[in-house]
C-alpha cells in the first residue's frame, strides 16, 4: 500500500556498473558502497555496529531506522541475521527513506557482485534467496510509503519513498536501531543535515543505538549536539574509521 506525497512520474534510478563490479550512482558520481564490499559493509558497519543479533533477544518487537535503502543490502543483511539467530525478537520492522529506488535487478546484481574472498558462502546464499523474495514485491513504487510483509508476517519493511527532509519526520515509528547511510556528506549534504539528523532524533529513545559508516566532523557535532555519545571505531578497510553512537535524550 502507499500515501502519496507527490505525483512526479516514477522512473527507476540507473546504476552504473564498473569492470570491476561495483555499482555506481550517476546522480551522485560515487560508489553505491565501500570497495570492500557493499555485503561486508551492511554486516559489519551497520549490523555489528548497532549491536546486532544480540540487541534484540529477549523483546517481542525490534525497529531500524534507515535514512538510505540504495540497492537494499542493510535491509538483507538485517533480515538474514534474524532469519539465522534462534534468539531472534518476535517481529522485525525495517523502516527506510529512499529518494531514488533501483531496479529490482540491480538489487539482485548487487549481492551477487558483492562475493569476495571473506564471503561466507552459506550466508551469501541466504541472503541471495532473501533478495529474490525482495524482488519479486519490488515494484509500483511511486512516491509514498510502501509496506512489505516477509517471514509470515514476522518481518515488515516499511520503505518511504521521497526526499528524506519530507518523508523522515511523517514516519510513524520508535527505532530500537539507526543506521545512518547515504552518499557521503560533501555529495549528498540534506542527507546528513542538522534537520536530517534531528528528524531522526525524534524516532530515537535513550538506548537507540546509531551507526554509519563516515565520521565527518559534522554529523558528529551534530549528533552530540542532538544527544547522542557518539563513539569513532576501527573502519572497514580501506577506511580507517566509522562511527557508533548511543541515544542518550534530547
Amino acid at each position: 500500500m502507499s500515501k502519496f506525497f507527490s505525483s512526479y512520474p516514477f522512473m527507476y534510478e540507473s546504476v552504473v556498473w564498473s569492470e570491476d563490479g561495483i555499482p555506481h550512482s550517476l546522480r551522485f558520481k560515487d560508489r553505491y558502497h565501500s570497495c570492500a564490499g557493499g555485503l561486508a559493509q551492511a554486516a559489519t558497519v551497520f549490523v555489528a555496529g548497532c549491536g546486532l543479533p544480540g540487541n534484540w533477544r529477549g523483546k517481542t518487537q525490534f525497529t531500524v531506522l534507515e535514512t538510505g535503502f540504495g540497492l537494499g543490502l542493510n535491509f538483507l543483511s538485517t533480515w538474514a541475521a534474524w532469519e539465522a539467530d534462534s534468539q531472534r525478537c518476535d517481529q522485525l520492522h525495517f523502516c527506510s527513506v529512499e529518494a531514488y529506488p533501483v531496479s529490482s535487478t540491480d538489487m539482485v546484481r548487487a549481492v551477487c557482485a558483492s562475493v569476495s574472498s571473506e564471503t561466507d558462502m552459506a550466508v551469501l546464499g541466504r541472503i541471495q534467496g532473501l533478495a529474490q523474495q525482495l524482488a519479486s514485491v519490488w515494484q509500483g513504487l511511486s512516491p509514498g510509503i510502501h509496506v512489505f510483509h516477509f517471514a509470515q508476517g514476522h518481518v515488515r519493511l516499511t520503505l518511504a519513498v521521497g526526499e528524506v527532509g519530507q518523508v523522515l519526520p511523517t514516519l510513524d515509528c520508535q527505532a530500537d536501531a539507526v543506521f545512518l547511510d547515504g552518499f557521503s556528506p560533501s555529495i549528498n549534504p540534506d542527507m546528513w543535515s542538522l534537520s536530517t539528523l534531528q528528524a531522526v532524533a525524534l524516532h530515537c529513545r535513550p538506548g537507540t543505538t546509531l551507526a554509519s559508516y563516515t565520521v565527518a566532523k559534522s554529523v558528529c557535532e551534530g549528533l552530540k549536539q542532538l544527544g547522542f555519545l557518539v563513539s569513532k571505531c576501527k573502519g572497514l578497510p580501506p577506511k580507517r574509521d566509522r562511527l557508533e553512537a548511543v541515544f542518550q535524550s534530547s
